[in-house]
């Protein structure tokens, strides 16, 4: 395979591993607290459904629209994907924004499940392992069409997003609750600089740009993008470190939000 094909295989698989550990996390609570027929019942019908859309929406794209068109679509809407994922990243590695907690996670959807275990069929077990996978599941459609349409790689997308979801699932079963211990933040990275990279290449693509080197010019977004990413979270965090810390306030008053502190940011919510 050439290198964007490795390059394409590795962004799918990267991002489709933290979806996956996301949804397993809610499968498990839901299984744990409301009986394991529902939730796996859920799970499956999740996954047709995702499967069916990427049969009945991948092939026509692949077939029928044509490449100059379709990668300026799509890498755009890459490219706005890759941000959000890439500004995500930067807020949390900085400071800025909590870390992803899948311990969390998992305790408030069993604190929200508890209260009625069942051996057989349970609606709401069934409704949240749905909807917890189809969701997550839902963004991986749009990675592995976007990706592998564009490329002309849509086999290739969804074996990769395939390995991801049985090496989580290998993974979670084994461990037997959820994946806390995955670098998720680091992924998220990874993955929104791929995801950013291809978005710029094949936008300039779609639009006539030659880029040098052809494909091996991902490469070089790529390693500018990272030190991108290296200097911007280098950069808030100092921001984090010398900002002052909130001063008492009386009983009954609310403090302002201290500058350079997540207070302040109204857009780093979400």
């Amino acid at each position: 395979m050439s290198s964007s094909t490795w390059l394409l295989a590795l962004a799918v698989f990267g991002a489709c591993t933290v979806e996956a550990v996301e949804a397993l996390t809610i499968v498990l609570a839901a299984g744990v607290t409301r009986g394991w027929r529902s939730a796996i019942e859920g799970t499956v019908v999740a996954l047709v459904v995702l499967a069916a859309l990427v049969g009945a929406v991948g092939v026509p794209l692949v077939h029928y629209v044509p490449i100059a068109a379709l990668r300026t679509v799509v890498g755009a809407l890459l490219l706005v994907l890759g941000l959000q994922w890439l500004r995500k990243a930067v807020l949390r590695a900085s400071g800025h924004k909590a870390l992803h907690d899948e311990d969390a996670i998992y305790a408030e959807t069993v604190r929200e499940l508890s209260g009625g275990r069942s051996s057989g069929r349970d609606a709401m077990g069934f409704t949240v392992a749905f909807k917890g996978v189809f969701l997550e599941g839902m963004e991986v459609v749009l990675i592995v069409l976007t990706l592998g349409a564009s490329a002309r790689r849509l086999g290739v997308a969804a074996a990769a997003a395939g390995a991801a979801v049985v090496l989580v699932t290998a993974v979670g079963l084994t461990v037997a609750r959820q994946l806390s211990e995955v670098p998720e933040n680091t992924i998220k990275t990874f993955v929104g600089i791929m995801l950013t990279s291809f978005g710029v290449f094949w936008t300039g693509e779609g639009i006539g740009v030659h880029w040098p080197g052809s494909d091996l010019w991902i490469l070089a977004l790529v390693g500018m993008f990272l030190l991108l990413t290296l200097v911007l979270v280098a950069g808030l965090r100092r921001r984090v470190e010398e900002a002052p810390p909130p001063a008492a306030v009386p009983t009954g008053r609310s403090a302002s939000p201290v500058p350079g502190t997540v207070e302040s940011w109204p857009s780093a919510e979400g």
